[in-house]
C-alpha cells in the first residue's frame, strides 16, 4: 500500500505544475533586478580585446574571425585612388540586383502592367527624364483644356457676329432700334402738333 500512495503523491505533484521528483515548482525570475554593464567595463573589455589582437599579430597567430574580417576590409579598400570606399548599402544593392535577375512568379512569361509593381530598374533619375518631349495629359486635363479652347473660339466668333446667337442678338437689336426710332418720330410729331394747336388758339 505504501508504494501506491507514494506514486499517487508524485502524480499529484506533477498535475499541480511541479517538475516532479520532489523538486517543487519551477522558479520564476521575473521579479529580480536587472544587471547592466558599466561603460567603464565595456571600455576595459575592448582594450583587452585590442591588446590580445595585437599580441596575436605579433606572434603570428590569427583567429578565424580576424581572417574573415581582413579579406572584406581589403576588398572594400581596393579601388581607384581618390574614390570613396563603397558603403554597406552598395553591397546590399548589388545583392538586390542579383535577386532581381532571378525570375519571380510569371513576370518572365507575361508582361505585367501593374503600377504598384514598379521595380528599381524602371525608376529614372531627374537628369535622365525627357523634359523636351510633350507632356502627357490625363483625360480630365485634356477635356478641360479642350473646353477652354472651345469657349475662347466661340467668344471670338460671337464678337465677329458669326454665331447663330450673335445673329439673333443683332436682329433683336435692329428691331429694338427701329422701334425706338419710330417712337421718337411719333413723339416729335405729337410735340409739333401740340405746338401748332397752341399757336392756333392764341
Amino acid at each position: 500500500m505504501l508504494p501506491s500512495l507514494y506514486i499517487c503523491s508524485q502524480l499529484h505533484k506533477i498535475s499541480r505544475g511541479g517538475r516532479g521528483g520532489g523538486y517543487g515548482p519551477k522558479k520564476n525570475y521575473k521579479g529580480q533586478r536587472r544587471h547592466f554593464t558599466d561603460a567603464d567595463e565595456l571600455k576595459q573589455q575592448q582594450e583587452r580585446d585590442k591588446k590580445q589582437q595585437e599580441w596575436r599579430r605579433q606572434q603570428g597567430i590569427e583567429s578565424d574571425e580576424e581572417e574573415e574580417e581582413e579579406p572584406k576590409a581589403t576588398a572594400k579598400s581596393q579601388g581607384a585612388p581618390g574614390e570613396l570606399p563603397p558603403s554597406d548599402s552598395d553591397s546590399e544593392e548589388d545583392s538586390e540586383d542579383e535577386g532581381d535577375k532571378k525570375a519571380k512568379g510569371v513576370e518572365h512569361l507575361i508582361e505585367i502592367e501593374n503600377p504598384n509593381r514598379t521595380g528599381a530598374r524602371q525608376l529614372k533619375k531627374v537628369t535622365e527624364l525627357n523634359t523636351t518631349g510633350k507632356t502627357q495629359l490625363s483625360r480630365r486635363e485634356r477635356e478641360e483644356l479642350e473646353k477652354q479652347q472651345a469657349k475662347v473660339r466661340y467668344q471670338q466668333l460671337h464678337m465677329e457676329g458669326k454665331t447663330d446667337e450673335a445673329r439673333a442678338d443683332l436682329a433683336r437689336l435692329a428691331i429694338i432700334r427701329k422701334q425706338r426710332e419710330d417712337a421718337a418720330k411719333k413723339r416729335e410729331e405729337e410735340r409739333k402738333a401740340a405746338e401748332e394747336a397752341k399757336g392756333s388758339k392764341s
